[in-house]
């Protein structure tokens, strides 16, 4: 009998969306580890240093909000607002920032490793020195962001917004541009080795000293481009063409 009436119980938690109330966020928790401020309004809060692996900031408000140092790994912010946020050599790994507005934050020198940043509005956003391997940026809008000396291995960045977009010495490994739209972004000296931008829009993108060893470029709108003394060995060219092995600077 009591299993019936449990049966009864579940049943009728998922039927009315009920959830049991430890569940609930509770904006008054203080922060902590697994902390669950869904849907949160925390403006301005400084949580420099604290540790909120696991935390739950889905829909929260975090705008202007100082996380310097934080340790977010596996912390969940899909649809969270970031703007002018600071997550300066935070640690969050895995993270979740799904379809953030993040415009104007700045993420130097953190470390998001498999973190998903997809369809995110990341405008002008700064990951200059960032640990970003694996990191999906799908569909993300990264106008006039700065990835200088970032570290984007394997990354994801298929029809990302990169208009404008500053990539200088970053490594681009292996990445996935396919179909970004790069135009007038800056690749200066980055290490493109196997990365893949094929129908990507490249005008006036800026390729000097960038490595594009075994590369493909596909179907690319290359158009005003710049490649002086980028390294084109077994590059994929536009046409299908495979570059020399000894190419700098234009494919042979």
């Amino acid at each position: 009998m009591n299993r019936k009436i449990n049966g009864v119980l579940v049943s009728a938690i998922m039927t009315l969306g009920l959830v049991p109330v430890a569940s609930l966020s509770d904006c008054n928790d203080e922060p902590a580890a697994g902390v669950n401020w869904a849907g949160c309004d925390k403006r301005g809060i400084d949580l420099a240093g604290m540790d909120l692996s696991n935390a739950v900031f889905t829909r929260a408000n975090l705008e202007g909000a100082n996380l310097t140092g934080t340790r977010l790994s596996h912390a969940d912010l899909n649809l969270s607002k970031l703007n002018n946020a600071k997550f300066d050599e935070a640690r969050m790994i895995g993270a979740r920032l799904i379809g953030v507005k993040a415009e104007r934050a700045s993420f130097r020198n953190s470390i998001l490793d498999d973190a998903s940043l997809s369809r995110a509005i990341l405008n002008s956003a700064d990951f200059s020195g960032a640990r970003l391997r694996r990191v999906s940026f799908y569909e993300a809008r990264l106008d006039d962001a700065d990835f200088s000396k970032a570290n984007l291995e394997g990354a994801r960045l298929e029809r990302a917004k990169l208009f404008a977009t500053r990539f200088e010495e970053a490594n681009l490994v292996a990445a996935n541009i396919e179909a970004a739209d790069a135009e007038t972004a800056s690749f200066r000296k980055a290490n493109m080795a196997k990365a893949v931008l094929d129908d990507a829009v490249l005008r006036e993108a800026d390729f000097t000293e960038a490595d594009l060893s075994k590369a493909s470029l596909r179907k690319a709108i290359i158009d005003d481009a710049v490649f002086d003394a980028a390294i084109l060995s077994d590059t994929i060219w536009v046409q299908y063409q495979r570059c020399r092995a000894n190419s700098v600077g234009e494919c042979r």
